[in-house]
């Protein structure tokens, strides 16, 4: 198949890239190439492509930034879902779109989860302009494949996992607080690379959670790669409350892949598995890359 995957220079779009090339003709392209906020652009591009599907790995993530950067955030999260999925049905193309768990509010007592069935409620921009752009995709088209996926962390880009480790060799003696009572499955982007394409070649359509089993906090998340990192560190545990943000965090971000379990197509393995294969692979690169 001819895929298109846009925000293809970011996290996700280049591990999609690399796993996908193997079976498919694949075409990435950044933000530069391609605005997906311009409808018109958007139509010129799919129309001179013809892709067989639209991946859409794009998207504005800065949280914080969406709370003041309405107008861009509104754009690139929901504008540009929606230019991708009418251009894909106007084709007659598969359109995937990724999501994400700050879609829900997080006030479920933990360790309960969230399933496709859950209703939603956002307390962020992010998550607003989110599930806008899932219902802009259900109504522009009919073969769509959404995927909300949360605390994601890869090799390429920026992360959670990178900003960690810059700080413990920056200063190892130096206490820094990590919040310890917000709950999620932190998700290798690779990993959920390969679970795309089993559920592109399954075909299948509809609303997906897409996450790592299994679930931790950000302080035990960050301490955990550090020490498979063999990186010293003073991290300390903090609330919420002790680390305010512009943006409100859902306190509890554990989704499960019920739909993926139901028909059979779920490859997501426990956050600590795919954590320890990360460091195997990547530790030197990590390090080495650290600014």
């Amino acid at each position: 198949m001819k895929i298109l995957i846009t925000g293809g220079a970011g996290q996700l779009g280049r591990d999609c890239t690399t796993v996908l090339k193997k079976s498919h003709e694949v075409t990435p392209v950044g933000s530069k190439a391609l605005d997906i906020a311009d409808r018109t652009a958007v139509n010129a591009f799919v129309k001179a492509l013809k892709p067989d599907v639209i991946l859409n790995c794009a998207a504005f993530t800065r949280v914080d930034d969406c709370e003041t950067e309405k107008e861009p955030a509104w754009k690139v999260n929901v504008e540009g879902p929606k230019n991708l999925a009418s251009a894909a049905g106007a084709r007659g193309a598969r359109m995937i779109h990724i999501s994400t768990d700050y879609v829900f509010d997080g006030k479920k007592p933990v360790p309960d989860h969230y399933t496709e069935t859950d209703n939603t409620h956002p307390i962020s921009y992010y998550g607003l302009t989110k599930l806008e752009a899932e219902k802009a995709v259900c109504e522009e088209t009919d073969r769509y494949s959404i995927l909300r996926t949360a605390w994601l962390y890869g090799i390429n880009g920026r992360n959670f996992l990178k900003t960690m480790l810059r700080l413990a060799l920056g200063d190892p003696e130096r206490e820094i607080q990590v919040v310890h009572d917000q709950f999620g499955s932190p998700t290798w982007s690779y990993r959920l690379a390969e679970q795309i394409a089993t559920v592109l070649d399954a075909d299948v359509n509809g609303l997906f959670h897409a996450t790592s089993e299994g679930h931790c906090t950000w302080y035990e998340l960050a301490t955990t790669f550090l020490d498979e990192m063999e990186v010293p560190n003073a991290f300390v545990p903090c609330t919420t409350r002790d680390y305010p943000t512009p943006a409100k965090r859902p306190a509890n971000a554990i989704l499960e892949n019920q739909r993926l379990k139901d028909e059979g197509l779920n490859i997501m393995r426990d956050w600590r598995t795919d954590l320890i294969q990360f460091v195997n692979l990547f530790k030197l690169r990590l390090i080495g890359g650290v600014k």
